[in-house]
C-alpha cells in the first residue's frame, strides 16, 4: 500500500491541486537529475538514448498501467497518447519558435568553409557534434513519422487489437534494439565510473517515480469519479495528456530562452516513441484499444508536423517563426475538432 496519499491525508491537502503540484515537482526533480547523472559517470553512455525516453514519458506509461489496473476506457489510451505526441510537435515547438525562434545551425561567421588550412580543421572538428546531433534529430524525426504511419495503418478499422499491438511493440523493441546498437559501438572502448553522487541521484530518480505514480494515480481516480462538465471522466484522456507535457513544456521554454535549440528539440521528439507505439501497444496486448476519427486526424498532424520537422532540421537548420504559427494554428484545429467539432 502506498502511504505517500495518507500522509497528504493526514495534514489536510488533499485536494487536485495537491496532487497536480506534487505531478510536476516529481517530473522537473526526474529530469534535472537525469540530467546531472550525464556529469556523474554515464556521459556518453545509453542514459540519453535508452533511459531517458523512458523517464520522459514514465508519466504516460504509469498511465497505462494505472487504466488497466482500474479498469478504465481503453479509448482514453489512445486519446492521452495522440493528444500528448500532438502537443509536443505542434504547440511546444510552435510557440518557442514563435517568440525566440528554433535555430541548430551554426552562425555564419563560425561556418567551417569560412576557415582555411589548419583552422578549416579544426572548425570542421568543433562543428562535428552539432552535425552528429542533427543526424540524430533526423532519425529520431523519421521514426516518429514511421511509427505515427504505423498506428494509423493498423487503426484504419477504428481498433488497435492483440495482433496490431504485438506489431507496434514489436517495432518500438526494434527501433531500441537498433539504438542500443549504436550506444555500445560508440562506447565499446569506453570505461565508465560511477562515484558517489551518481548513486545519490539514482535513488532521487527512484523517489521522483513514486511521486509520479501517486499524483497521476489520485488524478485518474479523481477524475473517473466525476460526471458532467469538461474536467470529468469523459475527458480524460484529454487531461491526462495535458498534465503529461507540461514538465516538457517548462523544458521547451526554458532552453528556447537560452538559444539550445537542440535541446528543445529533444526534449520533445525524444520521449514521443514512448506514446506512439508503445503506450498504445502495450494497452492493446491487454484488450482493444478504440481509436475514433478525432484521433485518426490528430495523427495525421502529428504525421504532418514531423515532415515539417524534418524539412526545417534538414534544409532551414531550424524552425522559422512563420511555421511556428502554422503549427500552432494546426494544433487549434486539432483541439477543436476533437473537443467541440
Amino acid at each position: 500500500m502506498n502511504p505517500l496519499p495518507h500522509w497528504i491525508e493526514l495534514l489536510g491537502l488533499t485536494s487536485p491541486w495537491t496532487y497536480g503540484v506534487l505531478f510536476l515537482a516529481a517530473s522537473l526533480l526526474l529530469v534535472w537529475r537525469l540530467e546531472a547523472l550525464l556529469d556523474h559517470g554515464l556521459e556518453g553512455t545509453a542514459l540519453a538514448t535508452l533511459v531517458m525516453p523512458y523517464c520522459s514519458g514514465l508519466g504516460n506509461l504509469l498511465f497505462v498501467w494505472i487504466v488497466a489496473r482500474q479498469g478504465g476506457p481503453a479509448g482514453e489510451i489512445a486519446v492521452n497518447a495522440v493528444v500528448n505526441n500532438a502537443t509536443n510537435l505542434t504547440l511546444l515547438l510552435g510557440l518557442p519558435a514563435l517568440i525566440w525562434g528554433l535555430r541548430l545551425s551554426a552562425p555564419a561567421g563560425d561556418a567551417p568553409a569560412k576557415a582555411r588550412g589548419k583552422r578549416k580543421k579544426h572548425a570542421a572538428d568543433a562543428d562535428l557534434p552539432r552535425r552528429l546531433n542533427k543526424l540524430a534529430l533526423l532519425l529520431t524525426l523519421t521514426a516518429a513519422l514511421f511509427f505515427t504511419g504505423a498506428v494509423w495503418a493498423l487503426g484504419r478499422d477504428g481498433v488497435i487489437d492483440l495482433g496490431d499491438g504485438l506489431v507496434l511493440v514489436g517495432l518500438f523493441a526494434f527501433w531500441q534494439t537498433v539504438q542500443a546498437h549504436d550506444v555500445l559501438k560508440h562506447n565499446a572502448r569506453q570505461r565508465v565510473a560511477f562515484n558517489t553522487f551518481f548513486y545519490v541521484d539514482l535513488a532521487l530518480v527512484l523517489l521522483s517515480a513514486w511521486g509520479l505514480f501517486t499524483g497521476i494515480d489520485w488524478i485518474v481516480t479523481w477524475l473517473g469519479s466525476l460526471e458532467g462538465g469538461f474536467v470529468s471522466a469523459d475527458n480524460l484522456g484529454w487531461l491526462t495528456g495535458w498534465l503529461m507535457v507540461v514538465p516538457n513544456a517548462l523544458l521547451a521554454f526554458y532552453y528556447a530562452h537560452r538559444r539550445r535549440a537542440e535541446v528543445v528539440y529533444a526534449s520533445q521528439v525524444g520521449d514521443g516513441h514512448i506514446c506512439i507505439p508503445l503506450m498504445i501497444g502495450l494497452y492493446a496486448l491487454w484488450q482493444p484499444v478504440p481509436l475514433s476519427a478525432a484521433m485518426t486526424q490528430g495523427l495525421l498532424v502529428i504525421a504532418g508536423a514531423a515532415v515539417a520537422h524534418l524539412g526545417c532540421v534538414l534544409l532551414l537548420g531550424g524552425l522559422p517563426r512563420w511555421l511556428g504559427a502554422l503549427l500552432i494554428a494546426a494544433y487549434g484545429w486539432f483541439v477543436w475538432t476533437g473537443l467541440v467539432g
